[in-house]
């Protein structure tokens, strides 16, 4: 064993016992640096101590490690759990590390559903009619809650279809005691009016229960139910209260087809995808309750890289001395999904159905399901509609974790790259300038030009411009981009060729197009006199997809491909989508303001696009806004009293 640690600390490693447990290793600083597992403790943790391992990353944990403390277990399963638990307490340094950012919120039906109902209702009391809500926290016993769910948009996403179907309140009990008439959510057949005994407490209940069925993803049951009730009626003759139950059906059943709902199996399972990149990893975790596909939330774990080599060590050290004990080598992605198995499912709701992107080691199915008293069972090549689950969340994890590293990468690092891929030898780096155009309309009216900045390694929003496009024959991308270069660059020409002023042309100008996009600007930049070095074009790759780009020259030279884990191509990436969000939001901006006929609402002091977009969802459209009160534009976010009162008096 290696000199340089304690002897103290070498006898106890040599007085382990062969059994299974936990290790945790501690530095000088008594800082937790790794919690492991072992179906045997001594030849597990002798692994470490077998050799010096030189600079290494694991070196440098081994040789911090001052002391030790272990814990028999009974068996695999019990080592796994404490292991986990640890590792989620107390945050070791060296293992796969899965953090919480934020509890998960939940659906909130108020009261238990016990409350016994009035025989008789004079007043409504909130109580008789339970309220559906948004809810994140501890729960309670006193009320119902049904999730989690994977994001706040779900939740609120499934409260609107409840609203739709089932008509229940949503309004806080203080607001419902001091109605006096129905409130707007009740015109547009959103609430049952309960709050102005428009329903009785037996029939709101009625809808309450058929929104649990709902949620619990007991879809044929409950249209079974409210078909036999809309039976009920008509055979009693009460034709209205049978046609409403025929438009709750109806409702439902388009939710349902919207929403591809399964309505015979797996009313319940989380879809569990790992990928690994450049060093980071990301865990996509994807929600199915009730049959509905509740969306999905990544996870980023920490020191996957660190966890990764330790156990590389172990498995080579015990390879070398042919030990029957040693693991199999398994890929990060199992590691990290199985480290997401055990830390996630601590004190969360493990569904019955796990999809997996890969398998993982059944004694920690096992071990799940013994913690959560509930069988789990995993699939890792799915069919039909689980597949097509997979799929949705192996692309999400693939997408989430490009923005992590595209968040996380250098800036700098990007744009050096860039000027070094294509032969840019700008003075200043931080002073390295380009400029990106692209074409947007609708249908081939309301053509503009957008033309975004990179400098300083970033976007610079405020030299941002857009080019209403006039006199082109409609949807001709090609004139358009002769006409916005020739604006944008004419005057920059002139100024350069008399050497008056600092004018200077960008280092790069990036055309969102290929061959054709490029010829034209190559047209333009002859006439003006122009380096043609400067253009070039972002030609989209085979089947259009994202990381297949190549780059069009306009002075000659070959295509390039950069290939898509390329620095340089994600910067020009990042550049050309940056001009297309710029170009499409302009393009619709125009397309309202021309079916708006150019409304008042924008001209109005204190109203930029953000109010008005409120304005106008709020009270669906110009004549809501024109036939709203001052109390009632204050209902606005952002609005205040002084505005409301400018907006009002402007409007009328």
């Amino acid at each position: 064993m290696s000199h340089t640690h304690d002897e103290a600390l070498l006898a106890q490693v040599a007085a382990l016992p062969a059994l299974p447990g936990v290790y945790r290793y501690f530095d000088a600083q008594d800082q937790l640096l790794y919690v492991g597992k072992a179906l045997n403790l001594k030849r597990r943790v002798s692994s470490y101590f077998q050799k010096d391992h030189g600079g290494t990353r694991i070196g440098h944990m081994v040789s911090k490690i001052t002391r030790m403390e272990t814990t028999v277990v009974r068996s695999e399963a019990e080592a796994l759990l404490l292991e986990n638990n640890l590792i989620k307490t107390l945050h070791p340094r060296f293992n796969i590390l899965f953090r919480d950012d934020k509890s998960y919120p939940y659906l909130k039906l108020t009261g238990n559903g016990r409350v016994a109902l009035p025989a008789l209702v004079k007043t409504p009391e909130a109580q008789h009619y339970p309220r559906v809500a948004y809810y994140r926290g501890a729960v309670e016993k006193k009320h119902r809650y049904f999730g989690p769910f994977p994001s706040a948009w779900a939740v609120k996403e499934s409260i609107q279809l409840i609203q739709k179907v089932f008509r229940l309140r949503t309004c806080e009990d203080t607001v419902f005691a001091n109605r006096t008439r129905p409130c707007l959510l009740f015109q547009i057949k959103r609430c049952s009016g309960p709050c102005v005994n428009l329903i009785s407490p037996e029939d709101y209940k009625a809808d309450v229960h058929h929104a649990e069925q709902f949620l619990h993803g007991e879809t044929q049951a409950l249209m079974r139910e409210m078909e036999a009730r809309m039976m009920q009626h008509a055979d009693k003759l009460e034709f209205e209260l049978a046609a409403e139950v025929r438009n709750q059906l109806t409702a439902l059943s388009r939710v349902l087809h919207q929403q591809s709902v399964d309505t015979a199996v797996d009313t319940d399972a989380d879809i569990l995808v790992a990928k690994v990149q450049g060093g980071r990893a990301c865990v996509n975790l994807a929600m199915v309750r009730g049959g509905r596909h509740l969306g999905d939330r990544p996870y980023f774990p920490v020191h996957v890289q660190d966890a990764q080599d330790l156990l590389g060590l172990v498995e080579s050290e015990e390879e070398g001395e042919g030990q029957g004990e040693s693991e199999p080598k398994r890929p990060v992605e199992v590691q990290v999904l199985e480290a997401f198995l055990a830390q996630h499912y601590i004190g969360v709701p493990v569904p019955p159905l796990l999809i997996l992107s890969a398998a993982v080691d059944k004694a920690l199915i096992a071990a799940l399901s013994a913690q959560s008293g509930v069988k789990i069972s995993t699939v890792t090549n799915p069919r039909e509609h689980r597949r097509v689950w997979l799929e949705m969340a192996e692309k999400n994890a693939e997408l989430q974790l490009a923005r992590l590293l595209a968040e996380e990468g250098s800036q700098q690092a990007r744009t050096r790259a860039l000027a070094e891929a294509l032969d840019l030898a700008p003075d200043d780096l931080d002073q390295l300038h380009i400029e990106c155009f692209d074409i947007s309309h609708t249908a081939g009216e309301n053509t503009q030009a957008s033309c975004v900045v990179f400098r300083q390694h970033k976007m610079q929003s405020s030299d941002y411009r857009r080019y209403n496009i006039e006199g082109i024959t409609p949807g001709d991308d090609y004139a358009a981009m002769r006409q916005v270069l020739m604006r944008r660059y004419g005057k920059l020409a002139e100024a350069l060729r008399s050497g008056e002023g600092t004018a200077k042309l960008p280092d790069l100008v990036l055309i969102d197009g290929g061959k054709g996009q490029v010829s034209m600007a190559r047209e333009v930049f002859t006439d003006l006199g122009l380096d043609l070095s400067r253009i070039v074009g972002v030609e989209k790759g085979e089947g259009r997809k994202v990381g297949l780009e190549e780059l069009v020259f306009a002075d000659g030279r070959e295509k390039v491909y950069l290939g898509k884990d390329s620095a340089a191509l994600m910067l020009v990436a990042q550049i050309r989508d940056e001009a297309h969000r710029f170009a499409i939001t302009g393009m619709r901006a125009q397309r309202a303001k021309v079916r708006m006929g150019g409304s008042k609402i924008e001209e109005i002091p204190g109203i930029g696009p953000r109010k008005r977009a409120k304005l106008l969802q709020r009270f669906g459209g110009v004549r809501g806004v024109e036939s709203a009160s001052v109390e009632d534009l204050l209902g606005v976010e952002g609005i205040s009293r002084e505005l409301a009162e400018s907006i009002y008096n402007a409007l009328h």
